[in-house]
């Protein structure tokens, strides 16, 4: 098996700068669209076959050194008593917004094995399947992150149920989150026993905080989760968009490896994060429709940088966008291998 993913989540020396694509299984793929066009979203993350073919597609087509789960970050959120629905025009849609403590009361701490039998049995399936080939990434969604789904009852441009309730009942938001705190260790250590051999936990909503919110209101419980699952032994990545203003902070999380979004040059995330840190990123997603040799200008650029860390994954600022030619995902993948190649 290609082990260079995993060796670089660690730091250790590796023989070219290993790359995987956030939504890597994706929209952006005919292969995927093939299978995406006789059924649901959802139950296509419910279908243990189906989410391990598409989670395999990107490998075999891309050649990128890590396949990552396919599923959502809401999933856990449903497995705790939340209606979920996707619509093609507002997305994730979530009945009953949770803003008291009775709403709080109802949610349960689910069990992945009894409640989510199918992310565990598509993990299986794809470590049989990825055996003789690159390793499987588990994720999962980070406690703020999937607190603002819960509280806004989808998407938000300003979260303003969630920030109301962190600066009015600090109490009540304090409960919601340490029972997702719960909800994100069990599900993450049942993918780690089912095989998932890195996670990483999406914290996509945590950069619209001040450096001070952040700090007392979000860190403690991602420090929470990251200790506790450090005791599986596996890599965890925690990724957290728009993380410039928080980068102090975040490098206080224990993750092994930190993410970085495009809106941060990489030698400034590294100065921030320092020379011990692994970093994963960070291109601009919408790189991907330059023309291949200004592709491999900002690629070069971006290793380069990557270099002064103690390690460096490859990576999107964020996911890969649904218009990118496939075509350039390859050129990207594969200007990495050349280009980040230790020899």
């Amino acid at each position: 098996m290609n082990d260079t993913f995993l060796r670089a989540c660690r730091g250790e020396r590796v023989e070219y700068t290993p790359v995987w694509l956030m939504r890597q299984a994706g929209r952006y793929l005919p292969q995927y669209q093939a299978v995406r066009a006789n059924i649901d979203f959802l139950t296509l993350c419910k279908t243990p076959q189906l989410a391990a073919e598409v989670t395999l597609q990107p490998v075999e087509i891309l050649g990128v050194d890590a396949a990552i789960l396919f599923s959502d970050i809401l999933i856990p959120v449903e497995a705790m008593g939340m209606s979920l629905e996707f619509s093609e025009r507002e997305g994730p849609v979530l009945g009953e917004p949770v803003r008291n403590k009775s709403a709080v009361d109802r949610l349960i701490i689910p069990d992945a094995e009894d409640d989510m039998p199918f992310v565990i049995e598509a993990i299986k399936i794809l470590r049989e399947k990825l055996k003789n080939k690159v390793p499987l990434i588990g994720f999962s969604g980070a406690p703020f992150t999937l607190a603002t789904y819960m509280i806004e009852g989808g998407s938000s441009k300003n979260f303003i149920h969630t920030k109301k309730m962190m600066f009015q009942n600090n109490r009540l938001f304090n409960y919601l989150m340490e029972k997702l705190t719960l909800t994100i260790i069990s599900y993450l250590s049942a993918q780690i026993k089912a095989g998932a051999q890195a996670v990483q936990i999406f914290d996509t909503w945590a950069g619209v905080l001040t450096p001070l919110d952040y700090k007392t209101s979000v860190l403690p419980h991602v420090k929470k989760v990251i200790s506790e699952l450090k005791k599986e032994g596996v890599p965890l990545i925690y990724f957290v968009n728009d993380c410039s203003g928080i980068l102090k902070e975040i490098k206080k999380s224990g993750a092994d490896v930190i993410g970085i979004d495009w809106k941060i040059d990489m030698a400034d995330a590294i100065k921030q994060l320092g020379k011990k840190v692994v970093v994963q990123g960070n291109l601009d997603p919408c790189a991907l429709f330059l023309p291949r040799e200004e592709i491999e200008d900002r690629v070069k650029d971006i290793l380069w940088k990557g270099e002064t860390a103690n390690g460096h994954i490859f990576n999107l600022g964020h996911g890969i966008l649904p218009e990118t030619p496939v075509e350039n995902a390859i050129a990207l993948v594969e200007a990495v291998h050349k280009y980040g190649s230790k020899d």
